[in-house]
Parts: C-alpha cells; structure tokens; sequence
C-alpha cells in the first residue's frame, strides 16, 4: 500500500511504504527486459548487447534507488556531521560488476541473464570506463568512496563530469596518438541529473565596495561572465549494507543558450560563443597546460568545481538552519584531493562574507574548522602555481582574498621569526618572481586545520622537506595517512576465482574486513593450498594472455614469469629501467648467456601526458625495443615484451590477478605512496622495489623474505648527487656498456636515425634526477634474484601467498578509518534495510 505523507513544506507530500522491489533473478530479469523493451524501444535482445547492458543497469539502478532514498532520510534525520570529498579526479572505471557484488544479486543478475542465453560477462564488457581521471590520484578517489559506504560515512564526493575523459591512447609505429574518449556518446545510465540544484559560477568582471544606509561596507563582484553548474548524481554503495552514498559531478552549461537579437541578425557565431564557451570549462579532462588557453582552462575548472560544491553544500546548511552558522564547522569537513580544489580556501571566504555578510574573523574561523588538505606529491615541480595576472582577470575578488589571507599569513610568520625576511619570501603564498605566482600548496597548508601525506615515508619527508617551515609552525597539523585501495574491486570482483579460494579456506568476512587475510599465512606451507593456488593464478594469466593477443596480436607464453610495470608514464616511475633491463635480457640470450633464465614476458602499459615528450619517447623506446625482441627467433619465447595499449581501469582489472612480479622502481624519495603496488601485493604478486612511498611499509608487512629490494635510499641519494657521473657506472659495468651500445648504435632503431638520442641522453646525463644509472646494477642483480626464486615454484607459491596474506592493512577501509579518526570524526549512517 502507497500512502502519502504531507511534509514540512506546505504543498509536498512524501511517499511512503512503496513496494521493494525484489533481489531473485525472477525479479532482475522481469525488470531487465521491461527496460529493454518499453524504455529503450528493442524488439529482440541480442548477444553483446549495448541496449540490454543499459536495461540491466537500470534494473540495478532502482534497487540502488531504494537504499539510496533511505541513506538520504536516515542521513538527514540523524543531523551529523558530513564530509566532502573534493577531487578534480574520479577514475571510477566500470561501475556494473562492482553494484551487483555490493548488492550482493551478482548470482541473481547472471542468472536471469541465463535465461536469455547471455553470459553476464558479455554484458560487463559493454560498458565503457567512466575516464574521468589520469592515474593513481582519480582511482584512490574512486576507492575511498567505496570504502566510505560500506564503512556507512556519510561522505559525498564532488568532482567535474567531463565531457571527454582520459584519451583513448592508440600506437602508430611505436609513438603513443591520442583520440578523444567520447565515453558519453551511448549515454550514461548510472547518472541523475539534478537540474534544480544548477548552482551560477562567475568568472571576469571587476569589484565594487557599497556603503548601504547604514555605514556598512559591502563588497559586490559585478559585470562577471556567468556559467551554470549542472550536477549529475552516481549512486556510490557499500558492501551488503543498504548504504548508498553519492559522487556528484559538476557539468557547464552557458545560462543563456544564445543571444536570440544577435542571431535573428544572422550573427550566429557570436550568438553561440557564450555557449561554447561555458561547455568547454567541462568538456576536457586535463586541458594542455603548455598553452596560455590551456592553463587559463585548467584553473576554470578548478574553481568551478571549487565554487560550485561549496555553494551547494551552503545552500543545503542555509534550507535547514537559516542563516545561522554557529554550528556549520561542527557538522562540516572539506577534504582538498591534492591542490586542485585549493581555491576553496579563499572561496569559501567569499561566499562566507560577501553573500552571507560574515566578517573577516568569522568566516575565517569556518573556513580553517573545515578545510583539509591531502598532499600527493613530493615533486617541486608538480606543486601547482598559478599566475597572479591570471586571477587578476578571471577570480579579481578571489585574487584579493588570497593577498588579505598571506598578509595574515606573513604577520604570523614574522612573529615566530622575527626580522627574517628570506623565511618570509620562502613561506609566502605569493612567490615574488618577474611573473608573480600563487602557490596554490601554501595556501592550502595555511588555509586548512589538517595537512597529511599518503604513506609514511612520504609524510615525513614533506615535514623534513617541501613544507618544512610551515611544519615547525604548526606541527599538529601534519600527519599521515597511508593510502589503500578497497578489496571489494580489487579483489572480490576483479579476481572472482581467488576470492572463492580465500573464502572457502577462512569465510568472506575479509571483505570487509581484510585483516582477516592473515589467516592464510599457515596455509602457506601446504602443498594442497599451493596448488589449488597455482591453479587459480595460471587461469589468470591465461586469460589476460588471450587479451593481450586481442589487443596486440602477441601470443605471449602464460607459462613464463609476467614481470608487470604498469601505470602512468613518467620519468620518476622509471619506465626507462624497466627497459634497460629487457635490452640486457635480450642481451644474455643472443649470446647463449641466458640458458638459466626463467621465461619472461615483461608487460608494460601506460599513458603520457600530451605535452609530455619525454615520456612520449620513453614509449617509443618500449614499442621499439619490444618489436626487435618479439620478432627475434633466437629468443624462442624465453623472452618477450608488451607494451599493453590504451591502459585503463579495467585493464588493470585482468592485469592484477595475472601477476607475477610487481615492478615498483621509481626513484626512492619520488613516488609519493603508489597504489598499484598495493593492488598487486593483493592479488599474490610479488614487489620488486625501492625503498619509495608505500613499499617501505609493504617490506614492512610482509618481510625482506618475500620482496626483492634493490637501490639507493633517499638518504643515499643526496649524497651521490654531489659527484654524479653516470658515465664511469656504464664504464665500470660491462653489462651496462653492452646495453648502452646497442641503444646507440642504433640496434633498436636501424630505420629511424635518432629517434631515441633524447632518452639515451637521458641516460649519461649526470643531472639526472631519477638516478637511472645509478641504479642500474642493483636492478639487474635483484631481477636475477627473483628469476631463480621463481624457478623455485614452491617457493614463489609461498611468498606469493604470503603477500596476499600480508595485505590487510592497504584496505582504504582501514585508509578511511584513520581518516574519520583523526580528522573528519563523523558518526556513521544509521543503516536499516529499506
């Protein structure tokens, strides 16, 4: 029975005691095929299908609907405390496998599926990567909000729904291209869109001060460029608990669709300009920062995001408490994903005093109880600046709130170091060079109550480091947070036959509780569970084998060791060493050197930023490399190396359960946490690392024993920078010269003169900051390690169990845990079945 409840607003009425809808495979295909037909208009139903993908995801959509709802009224009702997560990245990937396993209807969907004569797994495959991020920043987004539901948080993600996502990456004769990643184009039928809550976002104009009646100053920005923020709402579930929570993202829309007058003139380029112009803050992700368009467009979207959210959230306080804000910190967390939303700083300020007419002291006061900041980077460089003349023209009242927050800023400073001027210059949010620069970290640090880092090595280094000064200021503000990834992907759903393993040797509750892998530890020595164990591995490896054919047309041998590397190309992750060891491989074997090598297949994939040509040519180096090896019969499948194209999440879906050999060699001091390590340790393979981000703690966890360390620490570093000479390593090591000079005489590009000069270069260049060289030795000397313990198969059958076994504490459960302990202190939603 439907009955209908007047609310507290005159005019609106609830509905209540709707009808469930069931959860068996009757009720999800019934559901399905109404979709199907009287929805989307399909007469027949056809194997790998698009239409019957979007049917199935309507069906799961509405049992979302209903706990989604609910999450909303008991979230409400309960009247507590919320933190927002503002990230300018969510790498959500597919979204279909991860519902029904939440859900828990995973059986009941393939299922009803068989009925039609469909495999569930042809209708998985329909469904395009929701790219809306670039690498590890978007997708740890994507599994702190998966953590965040099952752990029942009330945590809203709030991010940007661009209209292209992360390019589709193709290969043209080695060379990475890149085509836009139309990944709208079939619709998207996860989203809501909540065209009443459009929020306006203004850009240009100038600043007005106005003395009403009564000798009050106000503060207008007038004469702005209007935008409108549509937001499109994705459902985002726990695991089995009723809990839904929600990622909203931020669309640009012009607030006017077009001049009419101008274009009844015949005018019609100028009377769409404006539109074309506000679609575009979202139509891209990462516009090319090289160009002066580019980055104006970049900081666009940072603010729309920024403004957009915040508004949002002000105007949801506003609806139920009215203009009182006494209690807004209390019931308030904004938590900064890097320095992309750092503009919510001086946002927040804005909106604070210039629409809701809080002084200086007082929306000051909001603004650092709320604001927290996560740190990704240790790279100077990849600290985000922007130009103040830049502000000036497009966030004039912004950029005069940034000057009155550093002018604060630097008086505190000056009390704490009286008269030191360079402390000073240093700590400034404004950097004072010819073209003055907004630091965009700085003023996230001083703007927030909490700054942390994401692994422990990380953290320590930016209070020793990057922010040292502002550490010594305020210490308490700083703290760590290592990073996870959620089990619930990464192994419940991506490696279905594992899980079944683990869960049939020590029950499921390790889906939500991961530490519970540790009862696998003593089943680590019993030859029963190491084949059952091996089995599943080797099912893994096939299939990511047959994969690899599709994509490349390379049959690769899926008895031989998979050493995977495989993320965003960058020269820190060291891509480059990765290759150098392939090339000495390559090496040993031509000249009958490589009889006791195992059989290796080395995969790397990965994307480099547009702009980035280095990395462009450490591809071409790879695709290279990788052509002569493949196709050289003296390596009789001993060896072989793919470049995996257009990687993505659900590329790393299939590549994770098929490892063996986690490659996780960037320069140590580097990498800020890695969460790809974390995801292969997961799944039973086994890190070959330095001493950089998490791997210090994976080493931790699950012994020297069982990872293969190698390379300089970042306290050995400084010191061999001092005298750097790459040159005499290569000389003194005659591997290391045989590699060099088959690179340079031109064995890998006897077509293409010069093509690889810039990264040989790289090589002997002795203010290379990533210590290729240097590291070189220690590599090979590690890789050799791990090739004969892999010979061993009893023995790699333990450690690999071990690692898995070891995993536990790289839950973003236990992330999320340590995050809502120590700086968002939230209650948890009250859960009830619908």
């Amino acid at each position: 029975m439907i009955v209908r409840s007047e609310t507290d607003n005159p005019g609106d009425m609830e509905l209540l005691n709707l009808p469930l809808l069931g959860m068996d495979s009757e009720a999800i295909l019934a559901d399905t095929i109404h979709y199907h037909s009287r929805m989307l208009g399909r007469r027949t139903i056809r194997r790998q299908e698009h239409f019957l993908y979007q049917a199935l995801v309507h069906a799961t959509r509405d049992r979302l609907m209903e706990r989604w709802i609910e999450t909303g009224n008991r979230l409400e009702s309960s009247n507590g405390k919320r933190a927002c997560y503002l990230s300018l990245e969510f790498l959500m990937g597919r979204l279909l496998r991860n519902a029904l396993l939440n859900l828990d209807v995973t059986e009941a969907a393939d299922q009803a599926l068989e009925r039609l004569g469909i495999e569930l797994e042809d209708i998985h495959e329909q469904e395009h990567d929701a790219g809306l991020g670039n690498g590890g920043l978007g997708r740890l987004a994507a599994c702190f909000l998966d953590s965040c539901a099952t752990l029942g948080l009330p945590v809203r993600g709030y991010g940007i729904r661009y209209g292209y996502g992360m390019f589709r990456q193709r290969l043209e004769n080695g060379r990475q291209m890149e085509e836009p990643d139309a990944w709208l184009r079939e619709g998207y039928p996860w989203e809501i869109e909540r065209i009443e809550r459009a929020r306006t976002i203004k850009f240009g104009g100038h600043v007005i001060r106005i003395t009403d009646s009564m000798g009050h100053t106000h503060t207008d920005w007038v004469d702005t460029r209007d935008v409108l923020a549509i937001p499109f709402d994705l459902p985002i579930p726990g695991y089995q608990n009723d809990v839904v929570n929600t990622l909203r993202l931020w669309s640009a829309a012009a607030t006017d669709e077009f001049d009419l007058e101008e274009f009844n003139a015949g005018s019609y380029g100028d009377a769409v300009a404006a539109k074309n112009e506000a679609e575009n803050i979202t139509m891209v992700l990462y516009p090319n920062a090289e160009t002066e368009n580019g980055r104006e467009l970049r900081l666009k979207q940072q603010y729309f995001l920024a403004s957009a959210s915040l508004q949002d959230i002000l105007h949801d306080w506003v609806s139920l408490n009215g203009p009182d804000f006494s209690e807004f910190a209390d019931k308030h967390c904004f938590q900064l994903n890097d320095t992309h939303p750092a503009v919510a700083v001086p946002e927040l300020m804005r909106l604070l005093m210039d629409e809701y007419g809080h002084n200086w002291n007082e929306a000051w006061s909001i603004t650092t109880s709320t604001m927290a900041y996560t740190n990704h980077t240790l790279l100077p460089e990849a600290l985000e600046t922007w130009p103040v003349a830049m502000f000036e023209t497009l966030l004039p009242r912004v950029l005069e709130i940034i000057f009155e927050i550093n002018a604060r800023f630097l008086s505190e400073v000056s009390h704490h170091w009286p008269g030191d001027l360079d402390i000073l210059g240093r700590m400034s949010i404004i950097q004072e060079t010819p073209e003055k620069m907004i630091r965009m970290a700085y003023l996230a640090i001083v703007g927030s109550f909490s700054v942390n880092g994401v692994a422990e090595l990380h953290s320590r280094l930016l209070q020793q480091g990057l922010f040292k000064n502002f550490a010594t200021l305020w210490p308490d503000k700083f703290n760590n947070k290592t990073n996870g990834v959620t089990q619930r992907r990464w192994l419940a759903a991506c490696n279905p036959c594992l899980a079944r393993l683990i869960t049939r040797h020590i029950g499921s509750d390790w889906v939500t509780d991961l530490d519970l892998l540790e009862k696998l530890k003593p089943l680590a020595d019993r030859a029963d569970f190491q084949q059952e164990w091996s089995a599943v591995k080797q099912g893994n490896k096939d299939r990511l084998a047959a994969n690899i054919e599709e994509k490349t047309g390379i049959v690769v041998d899926s008895a031989s060791i998979f050493d995977v590397q495989v993320k965003r190309i960058h020269e820190y992750k060291r891509q480059l060493l990765n290759v150098l060891h392939a090339v000495h491989l390559y090496d040993r074997i031509q000249r009958g050197d490589g009889e006791d090598l195992p059989p290796r297949t080395i995969i790397i994939g990965g994307k480099a930023a547009p702009g980035y040509e280095m990395a462009k040519n450490i591809i071409k180096l790879i695709n290279n490399v990788a052509a002569v090896i493949n196709t050289d019969p003296s390596m009789n499948a001993r060896l072989q190396l793919v470049f995996y194209p257009d990687y993505n999440v659900s590329g790393m879906e299939l590549i994770c359960p098929a490892a063996d050999l986690s490659e996780q060699i960037s320069t140590a001091g580097k990498e800020a946490s890695g969460t790809g390590n974390m995801k292969f340790m997961m799944n039973g393979a086994v890190t070959i690392g330095t001493l950089d981000g998490a791997n210090v703690e994976i080493l931790e966890a699950v012994g020297e024993d069982n990872f293969f360390l190698f390379g300089l620490s970042v306290e050995e570093i400084p010191a061999m920078l001092q005298d750097y000479d790459p040159q005499s390593i290569i000389d003194a090591d005659e591997d290391f010269s045989r590699v060099m000079r088959l690179l340079e005489n031109g064995h890998f590009n006897r077509f293409e003169p010069h093509v690889l000069d810039d990264v040989i270069r790289a090589i002997r260049n002795p203010d290379d900051p990533w210590m290729t060289a240097a590291d070189f030795r220690s590599f090979i000397d590690a890789q050799e390690f791990a090739g004969r313990a892999y010979q061993d198969q009893q023995r790699w059958l333990r450690m690999s169990i071990l690692n898995t076994a070891s995993s536990g504490r790289f839950s973003t459960d236990r992330t999320m845990r340590d995050y809502n302990n120590d700086i968002w202190q939230l209650e948890t939603i009250p859960i009830k079945s619908p």
